[in-house]
């Protein structure tokens, strides 16, 4: 049997601990690194499968016998801008631990503004030592922007600090209710959440909130979503935690309407590198006293083992009936088709705890 062709593409990601992992792994497969500018291969030599993060229009060109592409990441925007064959499938990660760790940061920046602790640090660090009235918070209602894996673990968090949460999504879920939007009562998923869908509804959640959470994936109809004509429609003293993509953010209308008063700062958000404003020494922005927070993007973890039915997992873009479900190091793989014939019995897709 003609052995398993994969090769690796990850652009800023360090290939060596991949091919090593999967060659110990699969030891009857041929693993490569992909570099630019390498001799063009023999169409024998052409891979089956490949692993990559942002790879080149190049590689993609290449590569014509690919029958799938694993994606490191749960963000598939470097794709989108891609020519991909209509019959190649995509394959992206689900979760892999990293909801959890995008749930406790947008905590922690919620509470953190919520109970206005960057106020009692620079107080205390002038010498200042006062209680604070405490804020209800029922005034403080948390809207998330997209509720995928990442977005549903960042409301189901917020709902255990008992905030008022609404959630946001382009399409209606089969779960949610679209017209009135309503709050969702028993023991679904996202008990208690009040759904809004589709750019008709979005104005109206945009007034029902005053924490905005960005968690959208980073699309044509989405870049630049967060900029004047819709972060102005939060409740007055609004506040922005962009955790998505730097390039939903249009930043000069953020700090335009931080500088207004509208919005409170500072926000939490990353920002496209191109489209950022140079940092003063302290951290602000010019023209601002509201600096932008970079945000450090959650990790892929090798867990405890779990079930296949409750594990991060790989989750195909296109439609087509499961052959199999493998769940390894905690990790839940979703296995379509047999490629080439070849027998994919073990196909542990061991991943590193590097960042993704």
């Amino acid at each position: 049997m003609t052995a398993l062709r994969i090769t690796l593409c990850l652009n800023g990601t360090a290939p060596d601990p991949w091919q090593q992992s999967l060659s110990a792994a699969l030891p009857e497969a041929v693993v490569s690194i992909w570099q630019p500018g390498m001799p063009q291969p023999a169409q024998a030599d052409l891979a089956d499968l490949a692993v990559v993060w942002a790879p080149p229009q190049a590689f993609i060109d290449e590569q014509t016998s690919l029958k799938a592409l694993f994606n490191i990441g749960a963000g598939v925007d470097a794709l989108l801008r891609l020519r991909l064959p209509p019959d190649l499938a995509v394959v992206r990660l689900d979760d892999a631990g990293m909801a959890v760790q995008m749930a406790e940061y947008v905590c922690q920046a919620v509470i953190r503004h919520f109970r206005e602790l960057d106020v009692s640090e620079a107080e205390m660090a002038a010498g200042q030592w006062a209680l604070r009235k405490p804020r209800s918070r029922a005034d403080f209602a948390v809207g998330v922007l997209g509720l995928g894996v990442l977005g549903t673990r960042v409301a189901q968090a917020l709902r255990m600090f008992e905030f008022p949460v609404n959630g946001w999504s382009r399409t209606a879920k089969s779960s949610q209710p679209v017209t009135p939007p309503a709050t969702q009562s028993g023991t679904g998923a996202l008990d208690g959440v009040r759904f809004f869908a589709g750019d008709a509804q979005l104005p109206e959640f945009l007034a029902a909130s005053r924490v905005l959470v960005n968690l959208l994936p980073l699309t044509a109809q989405t870049e630049n979503i967060l900029k004047r004509s819709t972060l102005s429609q939060l409740q007055p003293g609004g506040y922005v935690i962009n955790v998505a993509r730097g390039a939903h953010l249009v930043e000069a209308d953020l700090l335009a309407l931080l500088d207004s008063g509208h919005l409170a700062g500072p926000p939490w958000t990353c920002s496209a590198p191109s489209r950022c404003p140079k940092a003063t020494p302290s951290g602000t922005t010019p023209g601002s006293s509201s600096p932008l927070t970079p945000r450090p993007a959650p990790c892929a973890t090798t867990a405890s083992p779990r079930s296949p039915a409750k594990s991060g997992h790989w989750r195909w873009g296109s439609q087509c009936p499961a052959w199999r479900v493998w769940s390894i190091m905690g990790w839940g793989i979703e296995v379509w088709g047999a490629f080439v014939g070849a027998k994919l019995d073990a196909l542990p897709m061991l991943m590193t705890s590097a960042c993704l």
